[in-house]
């Protein structure tokens, strides 16, 4: 089996602040434009205020994360924040892709996603309202 390498960037601007998007089937669509069967798939936030990780596509769950980031590192007071010195207001946002991850590696298997029943791949946003690429890297043969 030759060894290939694929790679792609999706592009993301969400309109709120924060947001989770499912992002699996756009994964699955590049599996399949990149032709390998059996590898590692690598998805990376490449923005230091979003993130990429696997989970449920449950809608309360997502709220639930939401809800639970916020109180964590919450947005405002924005004084509460020494980032935000430098004249950016998003010290929270970083909290909050340090929580949630920066990247997930999943196998490829008979040119598929290795994915657990309920696992789906979500793009998270924590400062919004901008352009922000992911990198899809896929390895194998």
């Amino acid at each position: 089996m030759a060894f290939k390498s694929f790679r792609e960037y999706l592009w993301f601007e969400t309109e709120k602040r924060r947001d989770f998007v499912n992002i699996t089937p756009q994964i699955e669509a590049l599996i399949q434009k990149s032709g390998i069967q059996e590898g590692l798939c690598l998805v990376n936030a490449m923005h230091i205020t979003a993130s990429i990780f696997i989970n449920d596509a449950e809608d309360g769950l997502l709220q639930d994360f939401d809800r639970w980031l916020e109180e964590l590192a919450p947005h405002e007071p924005v004084t509460n924040y020494k980032h935000h010195l430098t004249g950016e207001i998003n010290g929270d946002a970083h909290l909050k892709r340090t929580i949630m991850g920066r990247e997930a590696v999943i196998a490829v298997t008979e040119g598929r996603l290795d994915l657990g029943p309920w696992e789906q791949i979500f793009y998270g946003e924590f400062d919004g309202r901008r352009r922000k690429r992911v990198m899809v890297k896929i390895i194998g043969g």
